[in-house]
């Protein structure tokens, strides 16, 4: 028997289907369906220090500190904090939290927690640096702990926003698989670990004995769309109830449609360009002279030919043509007004003459050719953006080719220095400028925790130098004073040439409200229905 439908009918089913998609939520179910737009490479919440991984596992598991929409810390597992002296910290939990398997939160998983951070299986950069300051873990009682270090570390709340806490008995002789396949993820987070699918997306579902505000959503599907027409797509079409990073290019047409609106705000995150300095040689991948052969030493070890570099790009252009103004140049990596943003460092210059004139005083006369790696689907105008760099670059000699990479290969092929030059992003989610200084251009030292994410090896021991001297500053005034200072240095040894801030925009259906946050992170709790 045929189960054809008649023209009229499917028209009616069509019809059904849309009035179903765009009905007021909470009138169907209590599932929220989130499109991501960058893939998610492990459940294990210390496995990668990406904003992406970060926000899923933090459905999952808490932190002893939370930070709010404005990256201000708020009270998390941990009720309160003290700087006991000036070189130990004390911690006191919140009490009566259970783990999804409702055994006791104690102090003791959080001793277990800082032990294990430092040491994940595989991970291609994780978050030691956040741990590597503690010299002593002091288990006071179940519900206090007191964290000691060397030297006074006043950053220590800030740093322990980005651990999440795991438990000691699901998480001994655990590995990224156990935390991927579910058997040692368990936490004390709103929701409870369902499924994870490499490449394909996750699912949890309510955790109703949260310490936290109980969550309106039974069930959240978070669903992979790196692709940006593939996102905008799903949510015009009512397949996903909200998507992250709205693509500059879509969101006129977005702000527009009345089924949809728009969250937004102006971000942490920086976008930037950083060469390879962990070669002194010729040999750095993909540089060579005008005629294919390799150069005698490595061109961007000369600080001149960086700055040549960064005065070839107009970064205006870039925010407003490229990026459809859903970004904000600069020449640094906090917006105005955040703390230790230095407000003597402006935009780089656009000055192609100034830039060709470096160029020959650094012995490049006639430029030399490059390849500018970036990934294609990890962050808003990500391959665009790079493709307008290798024009602006073209045109003062330094012939540029792109090699354009899913996030996966980037991610794995960076940590092994195989880029010239690459295309990054990195946000500041602690919302002053150490976050970076110790991380991104930070000499890369395992076990310190500095430099993580330095893929391309920078090292100034003058720039390590005031940066210790800025974390290791009690005083709140004394220690923008500094990290200012650092700031300038880093701009005037171009460690990294940043070319703009995004503002962060989320596309939801109408009937649905998101708090849009400085640090980009897509959460079920920052989701509920609209009154």
């Amino acid at each position: 028997m045929s189960h054809a439908l008649s023209p009229a009918r499917r028209h009616t089913a069509r019809l059904a289907a849309i009035l179903v998609a765009f009905a007021p939520v909470g009138a169907l179910s209590q599932t929220l369906t989130i499109g991501l737009a960058s893939p998610v490479n492990s459940a294990d919440p210390h496995f990668s220090n990406t904003t992406s991984n970060f926000a899923l596992t933090a459905h999952v598991f808490d932190t002893l500190v939370r930070r709010d929409a404005q990256a201000r810390l708020i009270p998390g597992l941990a009720e309160s904090w003290t700087a006991v002296e000036p070189t130990v910290w004390e911690f006191r939990l919140r009490p009566n939290v259970a783990w999804h398997d409702g055994q006791p939160l104690t102090a003791d998983d959080i001793a277990f927690t800082i032990g294990r951070v430092p040491n994940v299986q595989g991970s291609p950069g994780g978050f030691g640096g956040a741990v590597r300051p503690i010299t002593r873990v002091e288990v006071v009682d179940a519900r206090t702990i007191r964290l000691h270090s060397a030297q006074p570390h006043p950053l220590m709340p800030n740093d322990l926003a980005s651990v999440q806490i795991i438990s000691r008995h699901a998480g001994t002789g655990a590995n990224p698989s156990d935390y991927n396949s579910g058997r040692a993820s368990i936490g004390t987070g709103p929701y409870r670990f369902v499924s994870y699918r490499p490449g394909e997306g996750a699912v949890v579902e309510r955790n109703a004995a949260w310490w936290g505000p109980a969550q309106p959503w039974a069930r959240v599907n978070f669903r992979f769309l790196p692709n940006d027409g593939s996102r905008s797509a799903a949510v015009l079409a009512g397949d996903v109830d909200l998507i992250d990073q709205v693509p500059g290019a879509d969101l006129p047409r977005l702000r527009r449609e009345p089924r949809l609106t728009i969250a937004e705000t102006t971000g942490v995150r920086l976008i930037y360009l950083q060469p390879d300095f962990s070669r002194q040689g010729g040999d750095v991948p993909g540089v060579t002279d005008n005629n294919g052969q390799r150069l005698p030493s490595n061109p961007f070890q000369d600080v001149r030919v960086r700055r040549a570099l960064s005065h070839a790009i107009d970064r205006r252009a870039l925010a407003e043509r490229i990026m459809h103004g859903a970004a904000i140049p600069t020449g640094q990596w906090l917006p105005e007004g955040s703390y230790s943003h230095n407000p003597e460092v402006g935009v780089p210059a656009f000055d192609p003459a100034e830039a060709r004139r470096l160029l020959a005083e650094a012995g490049y006369p006639q430029g030399f050719r490059v390849t500018l790696s970036t990934p294609n689907d990890r962050y808003p105008g990500d391959l665009s953006t790079s493709q307008a760099v290798a024009q602006f670059w073209t045109r003062i000699g330094v012939r540029t080719e792109i090699e354009a990479l899913p996030w996966a290969s980037y991610v794995s092929r960076g940590p092994r220095q195989e880029f010239g030059f690459r295309l990054g992003g990195w946000g500041s989610s602690t919302g002053e400028a150490s976050y970076l200084l110790r991380n991104v251009v930070g000499t890369y030292d395992r076990e310190r925790g500095w430099g993580s994410p330095n893929f391309s090896r920078f090292s100034s021991p003058r720039l390590d130098a005031l940066t210790e001297r800025a974390i290791t500053t009690i005083d709140d005034g004394e220690r923008e004073a500094l990290l200012r200072q650092a700031v300038k240095l880093e701009t005037d040894e171009v460690g990294i040439v940043p070319l703009f801030l995004l503002r962060n925009a989320w596309a939801l259906r109408r009937g649905l409200r998101y708090e849009a946050r400085a640090d980009e992170q897509t959460l079920a709790t920052s989701a509920s229905p609209a009154p």
